[in-house]
């Protein structure tokens, strides 16, 4: 495996990474598997588990509002905890302890979840699943003021998203190859290849990608960037927080209508990846056909990663944020046509010519406007601004479900979110940060 890695290291591809940088990039590429899984073939499970008539069964607009609900649950659990989390693992070497244990039991329950013999029972550990998953990335994150320069954030935040979208797929199509031989999409009907035995494989060949493609980050990653002296109790977590956040709303504009327009901007970003199956189920479109565009859509994504990472290198990054958020508003109105699965194609085309710019451009620019020692705390706050617009954007969905109106509604509604990002963004780049304006 270490053989491997430095054969990667040394690519045309990878040549211009240090180790650490590249060993960073490595772990987008192993938990994207995780990332593809959820935004396909588990809500599949989640609903073959709950839809239907007999006991303890539910009906399929019960199902999507109850999966979406879900999932607002783990961004509020998020939400509350990345502040707190991240003002710990600022701390002088706690970062990788508190990184290394979040992946560990994420591994775990990202198995056991495959054995769950209830819908409730699933979607119980798939929660416990993402917010584990949630907060490595919330150290993941803020690891990227330590593994390479201001100059290189851009470059560097881009290659992890990209070469995450293409890692995830080498998982995937494994779980695939088993969803589809245990008689998923109605493709093939072998009794000796049960449903259960399909989500096993699939969990776990995500689970061991997850954990083998971290061991890099885990051997190489040093902490350059910390707070000194140690927390003595959760009231001084606490006051620490607040004291933070009390000087970005009064002294760091900058900071703070960032995170505003990132709060609306990424509102659309997360609940579109979070609720893309269930988009194309609610219209009765095929599952496999679906995840055969959303695999497609990996590839567009990666392609779309690294010609904003090429950009960065020419133009400033808030322009190019600028039309990632212009490209999404485009899709959220295209929303409201679909109809056939080709519709379907066509959105998630759109989705993934966006989809890892606008997530690597925020998460590099952030790390610029940043004190660099608080980074684990500030990708905390991040992760409030990050994982509640999340949980408006899902409860928009529950809620336009349950009272009888369709997805495509509820999935143009999210264009506003991203019309007000935009102006905010543009707010934000005419401010100075603290460092900017006291030299």
């Amino acid at each position: 495996m270490n053989r491997l890695f430095q054969w990667l290291n040394r690519t045309r591809v990878f040549r211009d990474l240090s180790a650490q940088e590249f060993s960073w990039v490595l772990y987008d590429v192993g938990n994207s598997a995780y990332t593809m899984l959820a935004c396909s073939l588990i809500p599949i499970w989640f609903k073959e588990l709950a839809i239907g008539t007999g006991p303890g069964k539910i009906t399929g607009d019960q199902a999507t509002a109850y999966y979406s609900i879900s999932i607002s649950i783990v961004t509020i659990v998020i939400a509350l905890l990345g502040p707190i989390l991240g003002a710990l693992a600022d701390r002088k070497d706690k970062k990788k302890i508190f990184f290394q244990t979040a992946v560990a039991l994420g591994v775990i329950f990202c198995v056991t979840t495959s054995f769950a013999w209830s819908w409730v029972v699933f979607l119980a550990v798939y929660v416990l699943t993402k917010i584990l998953y949630q907060a490595s990335l919330t150290f993941y994150d803020s690891m990227l003021n330590d593994v390479t320069t201001e100059e290189r954030m851009d470059r560097v935040s881009s290659y992890g998203y990209a070469w995450g979208y293409i890692g995830s797929c080498i998982p995937f199509l494994v779980a695939m190859v088993a969803y589809i031989l245990s008689g998923g999409g109605g493709i093939l009907k072998n009794p000796l290849f049960p449903a259960m035995v399909g989500r096993i494989i699939g969990f776990t060949v995500t689970a061991v990608w997850w954990l083998l493609v971290t061991i890099p980050l885990l051997r190489n990653y040093k902490q350059s960037n910390y707070v000194e002296g140690q927390v003595t109790s959760v009231g001084a977590v606490f006051s620490k927080i607040f004291g933070t956040l009390k000087k970005i709303f009064l002294h760091d504009k900058k900071v703070l209508l960032f995170l505003i327009a990132f709060f609306l901007y990424i509102d659309g970003v997360g609940t579109i990846i979070d609720n893309c199956i269930n988009i194309g189920t609610d219209l009765g479109l095929n599952t496999v056909g679906q995840v055969v565009f959303l695999l497609a859509t990996q590839v567009v994504a990666w392609i779309g990663s690294l010609v904003f990472a090429r950009l960065s290198r020419k133009f400033r990054t808030v322009p190019l944020i600028l039309i990632c958020i212009a490209g999404y508003f485009a899709v959220c109105l295209y929303a409201l046509t679909l109809k056939t699965l080709l519709d379907f194609g066509i959105l998630a085309f759109g989705v993934g010519c966006f989809q890892g710019s606008i997530q690597s451009l925020s998460r590099s620019y952030y790390s610029k406007i940043i004190p660099p020692e608080n980074s684990g705390e500030y990708f905390g706050i991040y992760d409030i601004f990050s994982k509640g617009a999340s949980f408006l954007g899902s409860a928009v969905i529950a809620w336009v479900k349950l009272a009888g109106g369709t997805i495509n509604i509820a999935v143009a509604s999210l264009a506003v979110f991203f019309a007000l990002g935009f102006v905010f963004l543009i707010a934000s780049s005419r401010q100075k940060n603290s460092r900017e304006a006291a030299e």
